[in-house]
């Protein structure tokens, strides 16, 4: 995950000078070495590599790169993102060093081999060493002054760069112009929304920056403190505002590009929104770009964003009028898929002013009596939104834009409230508003507000961008009306769709009250809906990332999902195939708005106890579509799934017999092995001893390593410990997507020995994979499809076997004039000696009835005659061209 975080300009502003002189930058001796760094065309560009002291004994590794001429350019600064270092920004610095800039990066205080203690950007720690390198860069020969030791600079970064950025442009007035992306304006904001806890994401923030001790002490104990009593206090407020670019916001006033996340749990859109609106104000050019991705996966749009801040610095840092730096506003929104297998597709769209995220409201009437739920005790089990750091580059929130739904809300632990069917398509592009009456039994009520885009028939249930807004309401208990802003999104609500409203008690990624409470909840408004952009104005889409790819989340919310035992209006079960793993018949998925494409149609197989079923298919094939639908994760639209005879549906309580890895697992790398299987466990509500915990263990053979903090793990032992995970509870169906991406040959081997461990006691395995040789050793039985359609199905032997290449095995090497003789024979295409024999491919009209005798009149010594022919030619054959 990149969680990318970051003047006294009192400090700064008169005495500059005197500060540059008394805490000069030291570069120490030996540390500065030019390196040219091969570009595609010249000029080369050249890399500095520096230690510096920037004072109370803290060093910066720090790098210079610069090309061209020696003549005088911009400087640029770039910011790493939290838990990453200087080494992150290379590429990007290489590309600005060859467009004329001199560009500095540096391993911020704490990060890679930069000393110091980290203080979430402190104004007299991480900001005032931004100072320090724009002391050194005033000094360099390469770099454009505006005056006096002020060099023309600006500065980029994303989430921590990108809050440095935002810092230092309010702390020092020599920052000439700056592209935050991902980040934040107020971090208390962004850990304590409404006053709300936000564990999950402060424990990840706390384990990436090395532990605890790693932090300042203030910020140190500040965290234990609210982590244990799971409140934020006044102070821990305190500490954090005043490392954000709130506190300095009346003085940012140079030319800013702002880029944020839609899938963000982290730093949602109103925190960009806030900065733009504070910048803008202080009479700064200030553009917004809403990109696909965010804290919680999907696409980040690297390369478009970095060309857009290139032009962003020709225009305001080289004074270049002609560059285009985009419109004012842009957002990024999936409009399908491209060929590839759930690969979605961007376009963008733009406006030539910031709409802000309440602007052009609609009203929507939402329908519902007065509700009453419960807040259980120890606020367990929590409902499921977003799933914090087990994002990447796919992410839940992907799944929203593409028409998928995982969130999950117990049935007792929530109040809804929902729409009529819209009569036309509804774009929403902002925050959401709406009034509600809460009353507790408690003098305060947290309350975690979100709104679900429902298909018809309530089938499909879409939480966008899996964001949720929580609220703490104090003097609940007398009863108060609370209006509230729901989180911004960009989403499109299909005619026919409907809104619903849902406020529950808990949500996994926040702290509730632990003591059990009684919330009545009714409706004194409806729905303020912001429609502020159509979908006018289109530009240039851009592929996706494949969107489900390192999506350890999916995983964890498939488990929760399977294991909520929710009601389901399923058909009966079959008793007939109440012994049967699982049958698929007809099945069919329609892509998304689309009569007549497919991405799985009429698909039929069985797999049978004791299997081992690999399956495999191109890119497109259709394989994701299929095992989604397999997990309850989306519906098809024809066809039917049975496993041990009962048909699946989402929450369908025969899913407690399956288990699912799809890319890995989201592990707290501070714990256990054996600590994190345990959390997990307890997440789903379960007793413990239906976990089989140990059983599962042992057949993952980790050994000792379950005591360790994962941590310390190696690539292989992370990937078994979330097959341990996906074999808790010890399913007769146990699902496996890529189980050996990232692997090397002795790890691969490790997992192939744990798949045929666990079939081996009766149960079975499906597994997806691109390692064709592998599920040739692995797996008993296949099932190729192309194009969302089945090709072939059976036993391995008998699909690799159906060639038209055999081995003819004989009890000593035949010659090569031999060879030549039985290449020569009709219906021989050719022939090659081989370890143990010959090698014949047969043409179209050639049969090994005809050969074996021409063999014996060549005096072959034959021994043994039979087919020969890898896996991976069968499944060339069998789908030609789609590879």
């Amino acid at each position: 995950m990149d969680l990318r975080l970051p003047r006294v300009r009192g400090l700064l502003r008169g005495p500059r000078r005197m500060l540059a002189a008394a805490a000069a930058v030291v570069v120490l001796a030996g540390a500065g070495t030019w390196t040219a760094v091969a570009g595609d065309d010249p000029p080369p560009v050249h890399r500095a590599d520096r230690v510096v002291e920037v004072g109370d004994g803290v060093r910066l590794d720090t790098s210079y790169f610069t090309a061209g001429s020696d003549g005088r350019r911009p400087a640029v600064l770039l910011a790493h993102g939290f838990g990453g270092s200087k080494a992150d920004l290379r590429a990007q610095a290489e590309r600005l060093a060859r467009d004329g800039y001199a560009v500095l990066t540096w391993s911020a205080r704490g990060f890679g081999r930069s000393t110091g203690a980290i203080g979430l950007n402190a104004p007299d720690g991480e900001v005032a060493d931004v100072s320090r390198l724009i002391d050194w860069l005033a000094g360099r020969p390469e770099v454009r002054l505006d005056g006096d030791g002020d060099p023309r600079v600006g500065i980029a970064g994303g989430s921590y760069g990108g809050a440095v950025a935002l810092l230092a442009a309010g702390h020092d007035d020599r920052v000439d112009a700056i592209a935050p992306a991902v980040t934040y304006w107020n971090l208390a904001d962004a850990l304590f929304p409404n006053g709300v806890f936000k564990k999950l994401w402060a424990g990840i923030f706390v384990n990436l920056g090395g532990g605890c001790e790693k932090f300042e002490p203030a910020l140190c104990r500040m965290y234990q403190r609210v982590a244990e009593k799971g409140t934020p206090d006044a102070e821990a407020v305190r500490l954090l505002q005043e490392r954000s670019p709130q506190a300095v916001g009346d003085r940012i006033d140079v030319p800013t590009l702002l880029t944020q996340g839609q899938t963000d749990s982290l730093f949602p859109l109103g925190q960009a929104d806030a900065a733009a609106r504070a910048i803008r104000a202080n009479g700064a050019p200030v553009d917004v770009d809403w990109v696909s991705g965010g804290h919680d996966g999907g696409d980040l749009e690297t390369g478009r964003v970095e060309a857009r801040t290139g032009a962003w610095f020709d225009r305001y840092l080289k004074g270049d009028e002609s560059a285009g730096t985009g419109p004012a506003f842009r957002v990024s929104r999936t409009v399908g898929t491209g060929s590839g297998d759930g690969e979605p597709r961007l376009e963008g769209v733009s406006a030539d002013s910031y709409p802000g995220l309440g602007g052009d409201p609609r009203a929507i009437e939402l329908r519902g009596r007065e509700q009453t739920f419960e807040n259980p005790a120890g606020a367990a089990p929590p409902a499921v939104s977003a799933l914090p750091g087990i994002g990447g580059s796919g992410g839940l929130s992907q799944l929203s834009s593409l028409g998928v739904g995982v969130s999950l809300d117990f049935p007792g632990q929530f109040a809804a409230f929902e729409s009529a069917p819209v009569s036309e398509d509804l774009q929403i592009t902002g925050s959401p508003t709406a009034t509600v009456r809460v009353q507790s039994t408690t003098d305060d009520a947290v309350l975690f507000a979100k709104v679900y885009d429902v298909g018809p028939g309530g089938a499909q249930q879409v939480l966008p961008a899996q964001l949720v807004t929580p609220l703490r309401v104090e003097g609940a208990k007398a009863g108060k009306d609370v209006t509230v802003t729901l989180p911004a999104v960009d989403h499109e609500v299909e005619r026919g769709h409907r809104l619903r409203l849902v406020l529950a008690s808990t949500d996994l990624g926040y702290a509730s009250p632990a003591a059990p409470a009684t919330y009545t909840v009714s409706l004194e408004g409806g729905l303020a809906v912001p429609t502020a952009l159509g979908d006018t104005g289109a530009t240039a889409g851009l592929p996706a990332w494949v969107w489900w790819a390192p999506l350890a989340g999916a995983a964890v919310a498939a488990a929760l999902l399977l294991t909520a035992r929710r009601r389901t209006s399923a058909p009966p079960p079959d008793p007939a195939l109440a012994g049967v793993p699982l049958q698929i018949t007809g099945l069919t998925k329609r892509y998304a708005k689309s009569a007549d494409r497919y991405a799985v149609r009429d698909l039929s197989f069985r797999v049978e106890k004791g299997q081992v079923l690999g399956l495999l298919g191109p890119n497109g094939a259709g394989k994701t579509t299929t095992l989604r639908m397999l997990m309850g994760l989306i519906s098809p639209d024809g066809g039917d799934i049975r496993v041990f005879g009962h048909a699946i549906a989402p929450g369908a309580p025969v899913l407690s017999r399956v288990g699912a890895f799809v890319e890995g697992a989201g592990f707290l790398p501070h714990l256990s092995g054996r600590e994190n299987l345990e959390l997990y466990w307890r997440a789903t509500g379960r007793p413990a001893e239906d976990a089989h915990l140990d059983e599962a263990l042992e057949i993952a053979g980790l050994g000792d390593a379950l005591a360790r903090a994962v941590r310390t793990y190696s690539q292989g032992m992370r990937q078994r410990l979330a097959i341990a995970q996906a074999m808790l509870g010890l399913p007769d169906l146990l699902i496996l997507d890529e189980p050996t991406n990232g692997l090397d040959p002795p790890q691969i081997r490790e997992m192939r020995e744990v798949m045929i461990r666990y079939a081996a006691a009766g149960r079975t395995v499906i597994v997806s994979s691109h390692l064709l040789s592998e599920v040739e050793q692995s797996c008993t039985h296949l099932v190729v499809m192309d194009h969302g359609r089945l090709v072939q199905a059976g036993p391995v032997g008998e699909i690799v076997g159906s060639g038209d290449t055999l081995l003819v095995g004989t009890p000593t090497p035949v010659d090569a004039p031999l060879a030549e003789k039985v290449a020569a024979l009709p219906g021989v295409a050719s022939a090659a000696v081989t370890d143990g024999g010959l090698l014949v491919r047969l043409e179209s009209t050639g049969t090994a009835r005809d050969l074996i005798p021409e063999l014996v009149r060549l005096d072959v010594p034959v021994e043994s005659v039979g087919p020969h022919r890898r896996l991976e030619d069968a499944f060339l054959t069998l789908i030609g061209d789609s590879a």
